[in-house]
C-alpha cells in the first residue's frame, strides 16, 4: 500500500463484468445500505473480520464492506497469513498488519480521523479493528466517498491495475447482490438496501387500505399508486415526487436488461405523454400497489397480458 494520498486518474478498460459490479455497487450502497454476505464470504471470512467488514464500511458513504474484505483476503487472508509484517514487523515494503499499513499512512488516517472505541489504545496497524476502520476512512479520503471513484480509491491503495482489478473481482464473489430477488410477498420481506426494505416493510402494513384518489395514507384513509410508493420511501428517509409521472422522471433508471430488485418502481404508461400508474416491486415477479377505484393496496403480478409497462426506477438516497 502506497503512502501518497493524492490519487491520479485511472483511465483502463474495466471487464463488462467488473463494470456492472461497479455500476451495482454505487445504486446500492448510496446512504450507507449495502449488499448481504454470499456463500463464499460466510464461508471464507473469520466472523470477526466480518463482523468488523461491515460495521467499519458505513463510515463512508458509497463503500460497501465487499470492497474491505476483498483487500483484506488479498493483503493477507484476513489476518491468517505467516508472513512477516502481519502480526508483527514489516514487510519488505514497510507494509504491516492486517491491512497492510504504510507506518506513515496509518498515521496519517489517525490525523486526519477520530477511531471509534475497541481497538488499542493507542491505535495499532497490528489491531484488526483499528486498521479495518482506518482503511475504509483510507479509501473515503481517496475517492470512495459516495461512490465518486471506487475504482480511483482502489488503485490508491496498492497502484497497480490487476490489484484493483482483483480487489473487484474478489468483492463480487463476497457480495451477494445477484441472489436478492425477493419473495414476492410480505411474510418474508427480502431487500438489497436498508431503504429498499424499510419501503417494502411500509408499504406490506398497508395492504387492504382502500384506494383513495389522490390519497396519501393517514387521515385521507387511504392510497392512490403514486400516494402508496412516496409514502413508503419517505418511510425509508426518501423523498419522491407526488405522481406516477414526476416519479418515473425522477429515476435513475434500472438500464433494461438489468433484473429488479426489490424495492424497484414499476411504471406503466407512456413516458412521453402519461405515466399513469406505478407499484413497488416485491421480488419474484410481484408487485403490491394501489390498483385503482373499488380495489384495495394489494399484491400482483407486475407483469401481464397486454399491459403498458414501460420500465423501472431504482430510488436512492442523493448526496448532500
Amino acid at each position: 500500500m502506497k503512502l501518497v494520498l493524492a490519487a491520479m486518474a485511472v483511465i483502463v478498460a474495466i471487464p463488462v463484468a467488473i463494470a456492472a459490479f461497479l455500476t451495482h455497487l454505487a445504486a446500492t450502497v448510496t446512504g450507507g445500505t449495502s449488499s448481504h454476505p454470499g456463500a463464499e464470504a460466510l464461508a471464507d471470512i473469520p466472523g470477526n473480520y466480518l463482523a468488523l467488514y461491515r460495521t467499519a464500511a458505513p463510515q463512508c458513504p458509497g463503500l460497501d464492506w465487499s470492497i474491505l474484505a476483498a483487500i483484506g483476503k488479498i493483503e493477507t487472508d484476513h489476518g491468517r497469513s505467516t508472513l512477516p509484517g502481519v502480526h508483527n514487523g514489516q514487510n519488505h515494503a514497510g507494509a504491516a498488519g492486517p491491512m497492510q499499513f504504510l507506518a506513515g499512512t496509518f498515521d496519517e488516517v489517525l490525523r486526519r480521523h477520530r477511531l471509534p472505541p475497541g481497538g488499542a489504545t493507542p491505535p495499532s496497524r497490528y489491531n484488526p479493528h483499528d486498521a479495518i476502520h482506518a482503511a475504509a476512512h483510507y479509501l473515503c479520503d481517496s475517492g470512495a466517498r459516495g461512490g465518486q471513484d471506487l475504482y480511483r480509491a482502489i488503485f490508491t491503495y496498492n497502484r497497480a491495475d490487476w490489484y484493483v482489478r482483483k480487489v473487484l473481482a474478489q468483492a463480487e464473489r463476497y457480495a451477494a447482490a445477484a441472489s436478492v430477488a425477493g419473495t414476492g410477498n410480505c411474510t418474508d420481506v427480502q431487500a438489497l438496501s436498508l431503504a429498499a426494505h424499510a419501503a417494502i416493510s411500509f408499504a406490506c402494513q398497508q395492504l387492504g387500505q382502500p384506494y383513495v384518489w389522490g390519497g396519501d395514507g393517514g387521515a385521507e384513509g387511504g392510497f392512490d399508486c403514486s400516494g402508496l410508493t412516496k409514502a413508503a420511501y419517505a418511510h425509508a428517509g426518501i423523498s419522491l415526487p407526488r405522481t406516477a409521472h414526476t416519479q418515473f422522471q425522477a429515476g435513475p433508471g434500472v438500464p433494461v436488461g438489468q433484473p429488479l430488485l426489490p424495492g424497484d418502481l414499476v411504471f406503466y404508461g407512456n413516458p412521453h405523454i402519461k405515466i399513469r400508474h406505478v407499484g413497488l416491486y416485491l421480488g419474484n415477479g410481484k408487485m403490491i400497489n394501489a390498483p385503482t377505484f373499488g380495489q384495495p393496496v394489494q399484491i400482483d403480478s407486475y407483469r401481464y397480458k397486454n399491459d403498458d409497462y414501460i420500465g423501472a426506477t431504482r430510488p436512492m438516497r442523493r448526496n448532500p
